[in-house]
């Protein structure tokens, strides 16, 4: 098979995960308690390829820039990263995405900047890009074009740039530009060193193409953009767009034929689809996941937004009838992960200011609280996550986000304190890296830990993972959990230590 694009990235991304997509989070931390290869093999092993090396699952994101090439009629291909050495030596350009390309991102950094140690996603890109085959097709000329949500990070790494020499970044939704870039490289132009997608440049729904393969864990999209225009948030910069259930269904069919049948509905905020403004729809909600339900046997949500699960069950009862539509003999909860960001009305009004719409932004951690109630007597089971750092943020802010954290504690989740990192609006404020842990932090991470630990251990045991073919993982994610519990008077014995620095 002769190819002119190749398009791939490292394991961290190249996996499915074991087929559960939210393992995958194991992969933005170092090993902890057990060795780096059992680690690994729990967050990202090995994919399942065809004869040429094309992985059978491979990052949506990846797919839908393939499918763009291949629809203008280029000979393009995603490649599992251990089979790009065929291809390289003759192809033209190596186009690579990634989620967190050096761990700068949340949760990645928030780890490494706790246990002062790489993250399993850093080493793995490193390792990847700086490979010897991408290394000698670099010098026989091939281009390098770097895209996916992190392409930020590489201007933090103009030292990356110039080792790997990537020839361009482009940021943002790239279906239609990577088409034009393509072309210059078979015409042998000039190509520009970055390309920034503005929202005149962002395709329309009718402009993005369908996958041509399956994607990672049966992930589709089903929207692009939010309304709700948080500040700390990259998402509130793109154009508000519905996938019509007809393009959808064509996504679903891939992945079947693929022989996925488990899958990820993907947006910002899945109870938003199909909405007038922020105020949910039954109407389209049911019908979504009527149709999601009859190609997969199992479903999960990308996000969901605590106001939006609030109003859609307390306005239409919307929960309860999606509930009746997803659960049966195959499906007994819903994974999501979800946006807390913080338990403080003052600073929430400050940086996301519609975050709780309808509902009142001072009334935001009864928002959350309400949700998660939803949430629970539903089986859904979030991941919450929070943002520590944040621009103008008081310890009394932390505070009110550890009152929010016990308040929370009656109700089966996951909750995840992450370091600031500066996106959207707040792309020039100061990186919460090098950060001095305040009292009120550690006791933050404190009350999160136990938190999380008694949900995991009840998640696993209760609804993660039942048949026996994952006994081993589950048995891997029991023995991690029991290391955690015993190193815990360490980790915080090792965060006491910003205080002094």
């Amino acid at each position: 098979m002769q190819l002119d694009f190749v398009l791939s990235t490292d394991r961290c991304m190249m996996t499915n995960h074991h087929g559960k997509e939210f393992l995958g989070f194991l992969a933005t931390g170092p090993a902890v308690g057990i060795p780096e290869s059992v680690w690994k093999w729990l967050a990202c092993p090995k994919m399942e390829v065809d004869e040429y090396g094309r992985p059978v699952q491979a990052p949506y994101g990846l797919r839908k820039v393939e499918a763009a090439l291949i629809d203008a009629g280029f000979k393009a291909a995603i490649i599992d990263p251990d089979y790009i050495d065929r291809y390289l030596p003759t192809a033209k350009a190596l186009f690579v995405s990634h989620h967190d390309y050096f761990a700068f991102g949340p949760p990645s950094s928030t780890w490494w900047g706790i246990t002062k140690k790489e993250p399993i996603n850093y080493k793995s890109f490193m390792k990847f890009i700086t490979s010897p085959a991408i290394a000698q097709a670099k010098a026989k000329g091939l281009k390098i074009l770097a895209g996916g949500p992190s392409t930020w990070q590489w201007l933090w790494r103009e030292d990356m740039l110039e080792k790997v020499g990537v020839d361009t970044l482009v940021d943002g939704e790239g279906e239609k530009v990577v088409v034009d870039l393509a072309q210059k490289i078979l015409d042998g132009e000039e190509l520009p060193k970055y390309v920034y997608v503005s929202d005149d440049d962002t395709p329309s729904v009718d402009e993005i193409p369908i996958i041509k393969g399956g994607s990672v864990n049966g992930l589709i999209e089903v929207m692009r953009g939010c309304p709700r225009h948080c500040k700390f948030c990259s998402v509130t910069l793109r154009s508000l767009r519905y996938y019509p259930l007809d393009k959808i269904e064509k996504e679903l069919q891939v992945n079947v034929r693929a022989g996925i049948r488990h899958g990820v509905i993907h947006s910002e905020d899945i109870p938003l689809y199909g909405a007038i403004g922020v105020l949910p729809r039954p109407e389209p909600l049911i019908k979504l996941h009527t149709l999601v339900k009859k190609y997969y046997k199992t479903i999960a949500w990308s996000h969901a937004s605590l106001a939006a699960v609030r109003y859609a069950e307390e306005k239409y009862g919307a929960i309860s009838k999606i509930s009746e539509i997803i659960f049966d003999d195959e499906q007994k909860y819903l994974g999501v992960e979800v946006g807390i960001e913080t338990g403080s009305p003052r600073l929430a009004r400050e940086i996301m200011p519609a975050k709780s719409s309808p509902y009142k932004i001072d009334e935001y951690p009864e928002t959350v609280e309400e949700a998660f109630k939803i949430m629970h007597e539903h089986h859904i089971i979030p991941a919450g996550t929070m943002i520590v750092g944040l621009p103008d943020e008081t310890e009394d802010d932390v505070y009110k986000t550890i009152e929010l954290v016990d308040n929370l504690r009656p109700y089966r989740s996951i909750l995840v304190p992450m370091f600031f990192v500066p996106m959207g609006y707040f792309k020039n404020k100061d990186w919460f890296t090098q950060v001095k842990l305040k009292e009120a932090h550690i006791e933050l991470y404190r009350r999160v830990f136990w938190h999380d630990v008694y949900w995991a251990e009840d998640i696993i045991d209760r609804f993660y993972m039942k048949s026996p073919i994952y006994y081993p993982v589950r048995l891997a994610l029991k023995l991690f959990l029991r290391a955690a519990k015993k190193k815990m008077k360490e980790i915080e014995a090792h965060l006491e230590q910003y205080l002094k620095k």
